[in-house]
């Protein structure tokens, strides 16, 4: 008698609730007409959507959020995670300055529209750097940090990398054997420096920002340029020396390299044999591609191998000191400027090795295998060795 008493007593409390639920349904004012669903429709889509930036008014800074007046929306706020994050980008902020702020929801959990000031700055550099690139302008940029490839600069907020490859010639580090530690340390001069380049490289979709410096002053090289032609001389003044050659400028801003084989008639092992930095020169143009310009100082000296065809021939010994080695063979000087080549293969012929057989600095006896004056070549054989 109790179960079926307590039975009926819980089905019509049930039935209540269920009344009042519906009541409260009824009551629920709910767009019944199409002009209705369109006023609704165009309340909620006035307000900022998601990616959208909006501006507002300071109007409470805390440790844990920053609210904004983003009239006529309503509020605003940017939340504590994303202020401790970033307290170099808020130093600034006070109370009634107006900000600009990505929408990352359009009304949260707190009838707030979420915002991100960080990702809104983002999305404002993005846009600069893109109306930069569209237009083709020389910027400046900060250089904040260094590796063995180049420079990590920063431009409108945005992180960028001018490669070592992009640097204007007054700023390529020039040192021995392209060693990347050298080469490091002479980026890391420019740490804090300010640097004009242009925008070689974007893609927001993979972060990427490259910039060039040497980019910015090639109207101006070009310009330059075409007042010069191959065959012209010039006068400059040595730069830097290298393994590989001798950077000479001359004009204004014109950067010229004579490779070490340039340099002179005779064989040396490195520029500074001949040549000395900030030295004055005169050197020839020898070629322009590209921007870039080759030289030789080589080319203003008399040929030594003009006017010695009647001198040698196939099968003629001649006497020749041994200069230097390398892995094809031997250089060996017959007189100054003229010099002649032996292979190994003239030493394998006979059971030797070539470091037992010569040595550098020593004279001997050798044949003449082949020679081409206009060619400046002569190739060497074993005579009593």
């Amino acid at each position: 008698m109790y179960s079926d008493s307590c039975q009926a007593s819980n089905l019509k409390l049930y039935f209540n609730i269920l009344f009042v639920k519906m009541l409260i349904l009824m009551t629920k004012k709910e767009p019944k007409t199409m002009k209705e669903l369109l006023i609704k429709e165009k309340e909620t889509s006035f307000l900022p959507q998601p990616g959208d930036i909006v501006e507002g008014k300071i109007i409470k800074i805390s440790n844990n959020e920053l609210i904004l007046e983003l009239e006529p929306f309503g509020t605003g706020v940017i939340y504590g995670a994303e202020l401790r994050e970033n307290k170099d980008m808020i130093r600034d902020l006070e109370i009634g300055k107006r900000i600009s702020a990505l929408v990352l929801d359009s009304e949260n959990e707190d009838n707030y529209i979420e915002l991100s000031l960080k990702e809104a700055n983002i999305e404002k550099g993005w846009s600069d750097i893109n109306k930069k690139e569209e237009l083709n302008e020389t910027v400046s940029v900060k250089v904040i940090e260094a590796n063995k490839g180049g420079l990590v600069i920063r431009l409108s907020g945005i992180i960028g990398f001018l490669p070592v490859s992009q640097l204007s010639s007054d700023n390529y580090p020039k040192v021995e054997d392209g060693d990347k530690n050298k080469i490091l340390k002479e980026l890391n001069k420019f740490i804090g420096e300010e640097m004009k380049v242009k925008i070689i490289g974007l893609d927001k979709k993979t972060d990427k920002l490259v910039v060039s410096e040497k980019a910015s002053q090639e109207k101006k090289i070009y310009e330059n340029l075409s007042n010069y032609k191959k065959g012209d001389v010039i006068k400059g003044t040595v730069t830097a020396l290298t393994n590989f050659g001798a950077f000479i400028k001359f004009d204004e801003n014109i950067e010229g390299l004579i490779h070490i084989s340039e340099l002179d008639w005779q064989i040396i092992d490195h520029p500074k044999q001949v040549l000395k930095e900030n030295e004055k020169v005169k050197a020839q143009i020898i070629d322009i591609r590209n921007g870039q310009v080759s030289l030789s100082i080589k080319a203003l000296k008399k040929d030594p191998w003009e006017n010695i065809k009647e001198d040698y021939k196939n099968g003629q010994t001649v006497k020749g000191k041994v200069i230097k080695f390398n892995p094809s063979g031997a250089f060996i000087e017959i007189k100054k400027g003229i010099y002649g080549m032996i292979h190994l293969s003239e030493f394998s012929k006979q059971n030797k090795e070539m470091e037992d057989a010569i040595t550098i600095g020593e004279t001997y006896d050798f044949e003449i295998l082949s020679f081409i004056p206009k060619a400046h070549k002569m190739i060497l054989g074993v005579k009593n060795i």
